[in-house]
């Protein structure tokens, strides 16, 4: 498959509210450090987010709290894509933090979710924040939270709001509070199978499921781990195509309201991703790749 001349929307689109996306997109997570740990080039940050909307990517995953000692994901984008496209829809998070060092801090209180916001908005150069998820950090109640986000969208701060790492009754609480048009959750083949049917629930209410580590295998990312598969290879090898193209497409094939936001600092990578979307898996390949799914649970 021919890759560096496919655009994101080969991959269709869907809505976030009333803001349309295509549905393979870009986290930033990835920008801000090598798997080493140390700081990534800040060039090729830079060259890898232009060149991902120029391959028509228009959803942009992020958080102020994705940075490493001297890389800021939020700053990054900012100095890549700013003035802003107009198609261009940027999602951030909003819950956890971490200090100066880098450590994790506790869960924000309702009352410190306004500062995280206006971080975001600061970092970003924004007036307002297109989508924003409350990632939460278990199965407590989200109400008080949520209730002070959608307090933030009503004073014109935020768009949109969505949800992260969340079970299904949490989802229901925050419908209750305000409107949801995105869920994020870790889930990819063979990962997360739970997440099966939250994303049929999403798919009833027409809410976005949004996978983070779509590219992971037994719980990490595959590449990071080195293992992946042998039915996952072989389907690939029948396309042309890599174990992670693969892994893309058929997260595309769960829903047509699953979105993939694939991270990178890899041009090379980049590319290949957004060619993802136009890869079409066979009804064998699928059944098969349904057997590895199913097998994981």
């Amino acid at each position: 498959m021919t890759t560096d001349t496919i655009d994101a929307a080969a991959a269709g689109t869907w809505q976030l509210g009333d803001l349309t996306v295509n549905r393979i997109g870009f986290g930033a997570m990835r920008l801000t450090a090598n798997a080493d740990g140390s700081p990534s080039d800040r060039d090729r940050a830079i060259a890898v987010l232009r060149r991902a909307v120029e391959l028509g990517v228009n959803h942009i995953d992020t958080a102020a709290f994705y940075f490493s000692a001297l890389r800021s994901a939020n700053e990054l984008i900012n100095r890549a894509l700013s003035p802003y496209p107009e198609d261009l829809v940027i999602v951030t998070k909003v819950g956890p933090g971490r200090d100066l060092s880098g450590e994790w801090l506790p869960m924000a209180r309702p009352d410190q979710l306004r500062g995280q916001v206006e971080e975001n908005l600061r970092q970003l150069g924004r007036d307002h924040l297109d989508v924003v998820n409350l990632r939460v950090y278990g199965p407590e109640p989200l109400a008080e939270h949520f209730g002070a986000l959608a307090e933030l969208r009503d004073a014109g701060l935020i768009r949109h709001l969505g949800v992260s790492a969340v079970r299904q009754h949490q989802v229901t609480e925050a419908r209750e509070i305000a409107p949801v048009v995105c869920v994020q959750n870790s889930y990819s083949l063979g990962y997360r199978l739970s997440n099966d049917a939250l994303i049929r629930d999403c798919a009833a209410h027409g809410t976005a499921f949004v996978p983070f580590f779509a590219l992971a295998t037994s719980g990490r990312e595959a590449g990071a781990s080195g293992v992946e598969h042998d039915e996952v290879r072989a389907v690939a090898r029948e396309h042309g195509v890599t174990p992670a193209q693969v892994r893309l497409a058929w997260t595309l094939r769960r829903s047509p309201n699953v979105l993939a936001i694939p991270g990178t600092g890899n041009p090379e990578h980049l590319v290949q991703n957004v060619a993802a979307g136009a890869l079409r898996l066979t009804d064998d390949g699928l059944a098969r790749l349904e057997t590895v799914h199913q097998a994981a649970g």
